[in-house]
């Protein structure tokens, strides 16, 4: 069984509205478990250079596609 602890934090209004329209969420714990959830799990939450990382993947679809074609 998971152990489970009660997290509290301060954020803005506007901060916890865009989450909420971002994550498809209409209640603020969903939203924030969702996100949580999300970058838990996220590939790219352990790279130093995220944008990269990316950049790199869509370059090699980018080739793989070309080739594909030809």
């Amino acid at each position: 069984m998971a152990k489970i602890m009660h997290a509290q934090t301060v954020l803005t209004i506007e901060d916890i509205e865009a989450l909420k329209e971002k994550t498809g969420e209409n209640s603020t714990k969903d939203a924030l478990a969702k996100a949580v959830t999300h970058y838990l799990e996220c590939e790219y939450t352990e790279v130093q250079d995220m944008w990269a990382k990316k950049l790199e993947r869509v370059v090699k679809r980018k080739k793989k596609e070309e080739e594909e074609s030809e």
